[in-house]
C-alpha cells in the first residue's frame, strides 16, 4: 500500500509530511505505519515503516533523526547521525542539510518548523505537558541560535487530538490557568466536572505569542480518524494493549 502524507503548502519548498498509518508492514493494533521504537510491535516492521518513511523523506534510515520523547521542553541540535542513543529531548533542529528530523505522536501535537531563508527547520513534540512548559517557544530559540529568524519562521501543527475528543479533568485546567492566565478559553464545559481542551487552539496561541511569522494546524483529529491515525485516547477507549505512534518529518 503506498504511503499517505498529509503535507501544507506553508512549508514548501522544503520536504516534509505527517505521515498517516497507511501503508506500512505492521500488524494488529499497530496496522499500518508505526513508527514507534518504544511500542511492543516487531522491531523488524518498524524498522521496515522507518526505512519507507526515510526513503519518502530523501535520507538514508540512519539519517531519520528522532529523539527520545519525554514531555520536556528540552531540544536537541542534531547536526550528525545519532553515534549511539538517541538524545532524550522532546523537540529538534537543525541547519544541517541532508538529515531529516522525526517526531513521533498518538494524540499530542507534532509541529514542524522551517526558516527556509536561512536554513534552518525543527519538529517538536507538544502535548499538553510540553506546551505549558514551553517546548514550542524553546524550539524557535534553538533555531535562532542557528540563525533563523522568528519572524520568518513558519510552523505548522499537524495530526492532534481535537477538543471534541478531549475530555480532561478541573484539575488540568487549574494547572493551565496558574502558569497562563489567557489559557481559560482553550476549554468548554464537557459532562459534569469534566472540560474539554483545544490542544492545536493552546498550540497556535503559544506559537502566535511567541512572535512566530506564520503558524497553522492542519485540521485533523487522530481520534476521530481510526482508517488514518494511532490514537492513545482511543486505544484506551478500546482497551487495547498497545498503540501504534505516528511520524511527522522535515528536512533542508
Amino acid at each position: 500500500m503506498t504511503l499517505e502524507i498529509i503535507t501544507a503548502r506553508a512549508l514548501s519548498p522544503l520536504r516534509h509530511g505527517f505521515f498517516t498509518r497507511k501503508g506500512g508492514a505492521s500488524s494488529g493494533v499497530f496496522d499500518g505505519l508505526n513508527c514507534g521504537r518504544g511500542s511492543s510491535d516487531q522491531a523488524e516492521a518498524v524498522a521496515i515503516n522507518r526505512a519507507r518513511v526515510a526513503c519518502a523523506m530523501g535520507v538514508a534510515p540512519p539519517d531519520l533523526l528522532t529523539v527520545h520523547q519525554v514531555h520536556s521542553a528540552d531540544v536537541a541540535r542534531l547536526d550528525a547521525r545519532h553515534a549511539d542513543a538517541p538524545p532524550v529531548a522532546d523537540a529538534a533542529v537543525t541547519a544541517t542539510p541532508g538529515l531529516a528530523l522525526g517526531i513521533l505522536t498518538a494524540d499530542c501535537q507534532p509541529v514542524l518548523f522551517a526558516d527556509a531563508e536561512a536554513g534552518v527547520v525543527g519538529a517538536a513534540h507538544a502535548g499538553w505537558k510540553g506546551a505549558l512548559a514551553g517546548v514550542l517557544e524553546a524550539t524557535l530559540a534553538a533555531m535562532e541560535d542557528l540563525g533563523a529568524r522568528r519572524e520568518r519562521t513558519t510552523a505548522v501543527i499537524g495530526p492532534t487530538i481535537s477538543q471534541a475528543h478531549y475530555e480532561v479533568g478541573p484539575d488540568l485546567l487549574d494547572a493551565f490557568l496558574a502558569e497562563d492566565d489567557a489559557a481559560g478559553r482553550f476549554f468548554a464545559q464537557g459532562r459534569g466536572d469534566r472540560m474539554q481542551f483545544d490542544l492545536p487552539g493552546y498550540g497556535l496561541h503559544r506559537l502566535r505569542s511567541a512572535g512566530i511569522g506564520a503558524a497553522e494546524w492542519t485540521g485533523h483529529c487522530t481520534y476521530a480518524d481510526p482508517e488514518r491515525f494511532f490514537s492513545y485516547r482511543r486505544s484506551q477507549h478500546r482497551r487495547e494493549a498497545d498503540y501504534g505512534r505516528l511520524i511527522a518529518a522535515i528536512r533542508l
